[in-house]
């Protein structure tokens, strides 16, 4: 069992939001394996289906953001998964440019409190990410305005289109081995 993870806030308000890029991705996921999120379960919405022969439970935690990582650890508890090996973590990257993904095994939460609050959960950063650039906030502006705002629509584009790169990575990772996925995505 997979468990792969996308990051967001729950609520109309936050939809279409920079910080709302890794539930997004998972809607991808959902539509291209028909794997219907309709569970209420581990603090969040989820729901059980297949990519490519593997059983996998896609999961959006409810619990807001910052405590995403309550929802993923009760996930990983339940089916009891090592984190390193079958865990997979999709989120905004205000790091990388909008719709650039990079793909890695391992890390700290580079800032980003939902990772940090997973980390803090697990007790390990030893799992896989896929991030999703949504840009750097500009100079002046508040991180929590930005990263709740929305794209502009070139910037809309180019994050549509790394979506898709990252949904088929977050799917790659659970058939095949993190170093080649990092070479063909990163």
């Amino acid at each position: 069992m997979f468990i792969i993870a996308g990051l967001g806030n729950p609520g109309a308000k936050y939809a279409g939001t920079r910080h709302n890029t890794g539930f997004r991705t998972l809607d991808i996921l959902t539509e291209r394996y028909k794997i219907d999120l309709r569970e209420n379960k581990f603090q969040g919405l989820c729901g059980s289906g297949y990519i490519d022969g593997q059983k996998v439970l896609l999961l959006k935690p409810l619990t807001f953001m910052n405590l995403s990582g309550q929802s993923v650890r009760e996930a990983v508890s339940f089916y009891k998964v090592d984190p390193a090996e079958d865990l997979v973590v999709i989120y905004d990257d205000i790091s990388l440019e909008p719709g650039k993904i990079r793909v890695r095994g391992k890390g700290s939460a580079g800032g980003h409190n939902g990772i940090k609050n997973i980390i803090a959960q697990l007790g390990t950063d030893q799992f896989k990410r896929v991030k999703v650039g949504v840009g750097a906030k500009p100079e002046g502006w508040d991180l929590a305005d930005y990263v709740l705002g929305h794209f502009p629509p070139d910037d809309e584009v180019k994050v549509i289109d790394g979506m898709e790169r990252a949904s088929r990575a977050a799917a790659a990772l659970v058939t095949e081995d993190l170093a080649k996925v990092m070479n063909d995505y990163n």
